[in-house]
């Protein structure tokens, strides 16, 4: 099958490789997916620049998209043919989806509802699980965010854009922090009510006066070190919630411990990789029934080949796509 792949860690043109390597073949328990799709998240291109490799080589990518063509012992054969989405293609595993074909354990494939095209399929992985499972610790999509004012930081984000339409259908105010008009003009299109021009304003001092003086609900973040900051200067109020998925700082960041006592702020935190399994069942079906209903706006920012993979990753690191980064396998 062709595929790319990696050995060691580096810049994108200095280590991509792409060729052919063995197509696999399902295991008990497992199916095959011909792909069609596959996206390209931040996180892959931070992988392939700094985690070390242990195995002989990488193949990136955690998202995808495609078609079953085959299934190992103890898996239906009636899942051959079924259009599916996959996640975690390429968590603590060497072979992603920048390849033609991935073997998945069964439960990594779900099925795609037919109106979906694959593109939008490889944004369900990470982009739209992160999405789902801050918007249900924030207060679920059953009421609890009715009336409730909710920032999302990074609102422009593949994986904010989903936020800002999963807590929009909720009932939430969204106020939203991005860092241009154009980006601005995408979040606004998912819902966003208020815009925060981070570089530009006081993202505290706007919340104060957008919610005069109170504080918003909830903040969901993308990046806690300087969330932390909003906290101490009152952009939350007391009672309020963090959900937080990432950092732009993964190191050792500081707290004002006083407001998170005083306001006896809640703190939570996930890994989307790592979500236990009656939380990722919860997750997913959520999201088929949103992509059912045809409730999700699905924004790809620019396609790539295979061959493509190295522009691709410079496109992701380059940070100024709007929507997500897609790889077509034809």
């Amino acid at each position: 099958m062709k595929a790319v792949w990696y050995t060691q860690t580096g810049d994108a043109r200095d280590v991509l490789v792409f060729g052919e390597l063995p197509t696999p073949e399902p295991k008990a328990g497992e199916v095959r997916v011909k792909l069609h799709t596959s996206g390209v998240n931040p996180s892959d291109v931070k992988s392939r620049k700094a985690r070390p490799v242990q195995d002989p080589e990488i193949i990136p990518h955690s998202d995808g998209a495609g078609v079953i063509d085959a299934v190992g012992d103890g898996v239906s054969p009636a899942r051959v043919g079924q259009r599916v989405w996959v996640w975690n293609g390429q968590w603590q595993r060497p072979w992603g989806t920048a390849c033609e074909y991935i073997t998945v354990p069964e439960a990594q494939a779900v099925r795609l509802p037919d109106h979906i095209d694959a593109a939008a399929g490889a944004c369900m992985g990470i982009p739209g699980l992160t999405a789902m499972q801050a918007v249900l610790l924030a207060g679920d999509l059953a009421g609890d965010l009715r009336g409730k004012t909710v920032l999302v930081t990074g609102a422009s984000s593949a994986v904010g854009h989903y936020i800002a339409q999963m807590a929009t259908l909720a009932g939430a105010h969204v106020i939203g922090t991005m860092g241009s008009e154009a980006k601005a003009l995408h979040a606004q299109a998912a819902g966003v009510r208020d815009v925060i021009f981070y570089k530009t304003e006081s993202v505290a001092q706007r919340i104060q006066a957008l919610t005069q003086g109170r504080g918003v609900d909830c903040i969901i973040d993308m990046d806690f070190s300087t969330t932390t900051d909003y906290i101490a200067q009152g952009a939350l109020k007391a009672h309020g919630t963090v959900v937080c998925y990432g950092s732009n700082n993964a190191g050792a960041i500081p707290v004002t411990f006083r407001p998170l006592l005083w306001g006896s702020i809640t703190l939570k935190f996930f890994l989307v990789y790592d979500l236990l399994p009656n939380d990722r069942e919860r997750c997913i079906a959520r999201l088929t029934d949103l992509l059912e209903r045809q409730q999700l706006r699905h924004t790809i920012g620019q396609r790539f080949s295979l061959a493509q993979t190295m522009q691709a990753h410079e496109c992701v690191e380059a940070g100024q796509t709007i929507g997500q980064v897609v790889i077509d396998m034809a």
